[in-house]
Parts: structure tokens; C-alpha cells; sequence
């Protein structure tokens, strides 16, 4: 059986304490930051480890590469990629030139992360940007057009697919009006339900029609229209009535970090509830083996239909792709030339 849980470690090497606890839970995955890498043979030798610890080739192996400043991987071991914002601007002159370098440059991303192990990139992020929100998502976002945030977070998605990485969506049902950053504080939502179906939540409907997109990572945001006391993430009304409902998404559905300031309550108490909300799966991530120990205790085996979810997410991660094609690693590597990035 395995755990409704992904987790991240402490280090750059596995401990003894994280292989036991590894091997006794048996998450579903694994999530990497700086922390954790040295080199590319350092943080490969990390995964294979963890993997090894966990009893099974069947795990999601996590990061956060959107470009820009959320890069837990960078240079000189890997290529410098470019924030949301600077496809955008590409988008403005020409939207088909800036889909396509969105896509090149995530398959190139994709074979990058393969070779060391990583199987799974939490991207893209789909937020609208709006004026007078807190900067948390900022450059991150493809822009203030729903429309253009749909055909360039798509085109990411597919780059990713296509390299045997699985995108995990982000973050439903939107974040770009927060006021706060979610890792401080909790964010309140006020707009009402018409304009946010038409806005953010749009963006979300679109793109979970979309093949490539089998995963989705929750907001740490209230919506009052639609729940006035709890987050996305801890909230059954918006999971059950705006994501599953409304957006349609019916693929696997992970809360964001539950050590995230957004969230009240004991780590236990924050795992139970978003997992009692309908996430399938609890995110933890700052290594800290004892708010771990709390959140594995919290979280129930996988099974039913969160299990085919996730089961259905590692079907996209088991081929190994190999390299992309000729064409498409010299179209990425001339676009991040272009963008300033390499």
C-alpha cells in the first residue's frame, strides 16, 4: 500500500532516519528544493536512494522548474529558464512563436529532469496576473488574458508530456487575485462568482480538457463567494462545487505545501482536512521529520479512485522518451538564447 502523501527531505544526502521513515510510509512521492542538490551526480544519486528506500520504481519524483526565480535547479548544472512573463511578451508580437518556444523549451526541460531521476514538474503555472495583487505570483503568470494563459500554460503542459514528464497544473482555482503571499499568510478572495468564473476559474476549465494535464495542485486561497471561512485547499465546497464541478478537473489532485503559513492548525490537523476536502494527496515539503512523522499519521493509504488518479499520472512518467528531437533541442536552445537564458 502506499501513503496519500508526497514529502520532501532535508538534505543532499538521505539520512537514516528519512530511509526508515521512507520505507515504513511509503509515499506516493518525492519533492526536491535547492536544499537538495549539489551536482547532477549528487542529486541523482539522492533520488535513486529515496527510491531505493521506498521499496518501488512507482514513485513521483517532484520539483518546482517553472523558470525564472521559481527554480530549484539552476546554473551551472542546469539551464537558466526563462519566468512566465518573458513568453508573454513574445505573445504579444506573435502568440504562435511564443507557443512554440513554450513548448520546445519544456521538452528540452523535461529531458534535463529525466536524467537525473525527476519524473514530475509542478508547472504550469496557470494564475492570471492582475493589478494590485501581492507579488508572490507576479512574473510567474502568462498573463492577464485568459485566453493567452490557456494556449501558453498548454503548451508547456504538452512540452512536458511529451518528454515522459507528468505537469502538475497550478493553482487551482486560481491565485492571481490573492492579496498576501500563501506562505504568510491566508489570502481572501472577494470577487464574486460570476466574474471568477469568467476569469480565473476559466482559465482552469479549459485547461483541464486538456490530455496532457492528469494532475492539479490546490490554492491556499479563500473564495468567499463560495466558502467564506476555509481555503481551497481544505474545502469541500470549493474541491466538490468549483474544481471537480465547475472546472471539471477529474484528474489527481495534490494541496499545495501544507507547511505554508496560509494553513491553520496542526500539520496532522492540516493533512486531515485537505484530505478530507478531496485532495488525493497531501504535499509536505520542508523535510522537518517531525512535521513529516504528523502529516504520514494523517494521511490514509491510496486506494479508489484516488489511486487510479495517481496510478494514471505514472502511467505518463514510465516511458523513458529519450532525447527531443534534433530540431526541437536547436529551437529551444535558440529561444533561450534569445530570452537571455541558457
Amino acid at each position: 500500500m502506499r501513503s496519500a502523501l508526497i514529502v520532501g527531505l532535508d538534505g543532499l544526502t538521505l539520512m537514516p532516519e528519512e530511509a526508515a521513515f521512507l520505507g515504513r510510509v511509503r509515499p506516493a512521492g518525492l519533492i526536491v528544493f535547492a536544499r537538495n542538490v549539489a551536482s547532477h551526480d549528487q542529486l541523482a544519486a539522492l533520488i535513486s536512494d529515496a527510491i531505493t528506500a521506498i521499496g518501488t520504481a512507482d514513485a513521483l519524483v517532484l520539483v518546482d522548474q517553472e523558470g525564472g526565480r521559481v527554480s530549484r535547479l539552476r546554473p551551472p548544472d542546469w539551464r537558466e529558464l526563462p519566468a512566465a512573463a518573458r513568453y508573454a511578451e513574445i505573445y504579444e508580437r506573435d502568440p504562435q512563436a511564443a507557443c512554440a518556444a513554450a513548448s520546445a523549451i519544456a521538452r528540452l526541460t523535461a529531458h534535463d529532469l529525466r536524467r537525473v531521476g525527476i519524473n514530475t514538474n509542478c508547472v504550469p503555472c496557470a494564475d492570471l496576473l492582475f493589478d494590485g495583487a501581492d507579488a508572490i505570483i507576479g512574473d510567474r503568470a502568462f498573463g492577464h488574458d485568459v485566453e493567452q494563459v490557456v494556449a501558453l500554460a498548454g503548451a508547456v503542459a504538452d512540452g512536458h508530456r511529451e518528454g515522459g514528464v507528468l505537469p502538475v497544473l497550478k493553482h487551482v482555482p486560481g491565485h492571481g487575485r490573492a492579496g498576501v503571499d500563501s506562505h504568510l499568510a491566508l489570502p481572501v478572495v472577494d470577487t464574486g462568482l460570476a466574474e471568477l468564473e469568467n476569469t480565473d476559474f476559466g482559465v482552469f476549465r479549459a485547461l483541464a480538457r486538456s490530455p496532457a494535464i492528469l494532475a492539479a495542485m490546490t490554492a491556499h486561497v479563500v473564495y468567499s463567494a463560495i466558502d467564506p471561512t476555509q481555503p481551497a485547499t481544505t474545502s469541500r465546497p470549493v474541491l466538490d462545487r468549483i474544481v471537480r464541478g465547475a472546472i471539471g478537473f477529474d484528474g489527481m489532485l495534490m494541496s499545495d505545501d501544507l507547511s505554508m503559513q496560509a494553513l491553520s492548525g496542526g500539520l496532522a490537523e492540516r493533512a486531515e482536512a485537505a484530505l478530507a476536502a478531496g485532495c488525493d494527496i497531501a504535499l509536505h515539503c520542508n523535510g522537518d521529520m517531525r512535521e513529516m512523522i504528523a502529516v504520514a499519521e494523517a494521511a490514509p493509504s491510496l486506494e479508489g479512485t484516488a489511486l487510479e488518479r495517481f496510478q494514471a499520472c505514472l502511467a505518463v512518467t514510465g516511458p523513458d522518451c529519450g532525447e527531443p528531437a534534433q530540431e526541437t533541442i536547436v529551437a529551444a536552445e535558440n529561444w533561450l538564447m534569445q530570452l537571455g537564458a541558457t
